[in-house]
C-alpha cells in the first residue's frame, strides 16, 4: 500500500464515526448537486470516495429501483459508518481504491465524486481510471459542498493559482483524463463540475 493511501486511510478512519455529525447541514447540498447532475432511471452510477454514504440516498432516487448504485471507499470506518447510518440500503458499498476500481471498462453511465479530487495521489491516472468505468458519453460530478475559497478559509490558507480545482486548470486535467468538461461552478456554498466521458 503507498504512502498516499496510509495517511488518507489514517486521516479518515480516525474522523469517521464523527463525520456526519460535524458536516451535519450539508444534505441539501448533496441533493441540490445530485440534482442537477442528469441521472435517468435506471442508470448505473458510482459514488467514489463515498465516505459515509451522503450522496447515496440521492443518487437512489436519482436512478430509481432499476438503477444501480454502488459506494466505494478506502476506508473501512467510513463504510462502517455508512453501514451503522442505514445508508447500506441505497446501494453497493465496496472497500475499494478508486485508482484500481474491480469494475469492468464501460460498465457505469455516471460517477459521483464528493470531495476526492484533493485526495487522489495521482490526478490524471486516477482521472482517468474513472473514465475507464464510464461509457462514452457518460457523466464525471465533481463536488464539495462549499467553494474553494470558503474551504480554503476553513483550512486557514490562501488560494492559489496552481489549485488543481481552479477551472482554468481543471478543464486541461480532465481533458488530459478521458473527460470534457461541461459546466464549472465555485461559489460559497458549493463545487460542483460536472463532465462527459470521452468517445
Amino acid at each position: 500500500m503507498s504512502e498516499d493511501h496510509t495517511h488518507v486511510q489514517d486521516f479518515f478512519g480516525a474522523r469517521a464515526a464523527d463525520w456526519d455529525r460535524k458536516f451535519p447541514d450539508d444534505g441539501p447540498a448533496f441533493q441540490r448537486a445530485v440534482g442537477e447532475f442528469g441521472l435517468r432511471p435506471g442508470d448505473r452510477v458510482l459514488d467514489a470516495g463515498c465516505g459515509t454514504g451522503r450522496a447515496l440516498a440521492a443518487l437512489r432516487a436519482a436512478v430509481g429501483p432499476t438503477g444501480t448504485v454502488l459506494g466505494a471507499d478506502l476506508t473501512a470506518q467510513m463504510l462502517s459508518a455508512a453501514q451503522q447510518a442505514g445508508r447500506g440500503a441505497d446501494g453497493a458499498l465496496l472497500l475499494a481504491d478508486v485508482a484500481r476500481l474491480p469494475l469492468r471498462d464501460g460498465v457505469l453511465d455516471a460517477v459521483f465524486a464528493a470531495g476526492l479530487i484533493a485526495h487522489l495521489p495521482d490526478p490524471e491516472a486516477n482521472l482517468g481510471e474513472l473514465a475507464r468505468v464510464v461509457r462514452p458519453g457518460g457523466r464525471l460530478a465533481l463536488f464539495h459542498p462549499i467553494g474553494r475559497a470558503a474551504l480554503a478559509a476553513r483550512h486557514g490558507r490562501a488560494l492559489t493559482p496552481d489549485d488543481m480545482r481552479a477551472e482554468h486548470n481543471l478543464g486541461p486535467l480532465l481533458a488530459g483524463s478521458g473527460w470534457r468538461m461541461t459546466s464549472y461552478a465555485d461559489e460559497d456554498t458549493r463545487f460542483l463540475a460536472l463532465a462527459v466521458r470521452q468517445a
